[in-house]
């Protein structure tokens, strides 16, 4: 299906909770070459399901670019510089990444946010991911920025507490969320993907998330 002029336009933000915004298409300037991009990347870093401390195989498989790249083993979560697969880095990351996590950030009112990670997630029909929190990088000031591609999902975000009561808004393809803030530590999750097929992406979810290490 070939995107239109009016796929392109703004739309109305969404407002979450106070620091935390929905950006809906925000990101559908990115262009076809995300997908060379993405092959690249995971060529070099192949998408893999992490293991939690706990020792739970994670349904959503993931794989990084950056400086820095998000592991999780029995020992632990945390921020590596070295891809534990491969050995060496975690691949570049792409100049147009940067640009739609910085512009994001902006129009979500954070100046200033340079991202050393961007963990990325595939979520495949009857994948999930839990309610968290994003709590290992070292600078709580610094947002979260969230990139949507491919397949609908459903994005559950709460409050400050896990038993806080959470909401669901539908994420389409290039829709952005920002949180940061007063949302910054907010408890968020995705509901269990339902089977589709996007023009572009597949019977697939890419999810790009934008941190700021250290």
């Amino acid at each position: 299906m070939q995107e239109s002029f009016f796929d392109f336009l703004p739309k109305p933000t969404v407002i979450l909770a106070e620091g935390a915004v929905l950006l809906p298409g925000f990101a559908l300037g990115l262009g076809a070459d995300i997908l060379s991009f993405l092959n690249s990347i995971q060529a070099a870093s192949p998408f893999r399901h992490m293991i939690t401390p706990g020792g739970h195989r994670m349904s959503v498989a993931m794989t990084n670019c950056g400086k820095f790249g998000w592991v999780s083993d029995k020992t632990g979560y945390r921020y590596d510089p070295v891809d534990p697969l491969s050995n060496r880095s975690w691949p570049e990351m792409p100049a147009s990444f940067l640009k739609i996590a910085t512009e994001a950030a902006v129009a979500a009112g954070y100046s200033g946010f340079q991202p050393d990670a961007c963990l990325i997630n595939r979520y495949l029909p009857g994948s999930k991911l839990s309610l968290h929190q994003d709590r290992n990088e070292a600078d709580f000031t610094q947002p979260i920025v969230s990139v949507s591609l491919g397949l609908p999902a459903s994005f559950l975000f709460g409050g400050l507490k896990r038993k806080d009561a959470v909401k669901k808004y539908t994420l389409e393809h290039g829709d952005v969320v920002v949180w940061g803030g007063p949302s910054r530590l907010c408890y968020h999750g995705v509901n269990t993907l339902k089977t589709g097929e996007h023009p572009a992406f597949g019977k697939q979810r890419i999810n790009l998330t934008f941190r700021k290490v250290v």
